[in-house]
C-alpha cells in the first residue's frame, strides 16, 4: 500500500509536467493563496482557458516576473472573486 506522504510526493511530481493546470492546482504550483494568486494573475494578464484550466507557461512568466503578452492563444475569462 503507498503512504500518503508518498502519494502526495508523486502527484507533486505529476503537477510539474502537465501542460495546463486546474486552478486548485495551480495555487499548489504557486504556493500562493486564492487572493494572492488572483491578484498576481490580473496584473500580469493571465486568463484561464475556455475549459477553465490555467497554461503552465503563463504560470511560468508571472512566477519569473514577466509580464504576459496581451495576445494569448485562447481568449481571457473574468476570474470572479469568491
Amino acid at each position: 500500500m503507498i503512504k500518503r506522504d508518498d502519494l502526495l510526493v508523486m502527484r507533486a511530481i505529476a503537477l510539474c509536467f502537465k501542460p495546463f493546470l486546474k486552478p486548485e492546482e495551480a495555487l499548489i504550483y504557486c504556493n500562493l493563496g486564492r487572493t494572492q494568486f488572483a491578484k498576481n494573475c490580473e496584473e500580469y494578464g493571465i486568463y484561464k482557458t475556455n475549459s477553465g484550466y490555467y497554461r503552465k507557461e503563463d504560470i511560468d512568466t508571472m512566477l519569473s516576473g514577466e509580464i504576459v503578452a496581451a495576445v494569448t492563444s485562447t481568449p481571457p475569462v473574468k476570474l470572479r472573486a469568491a
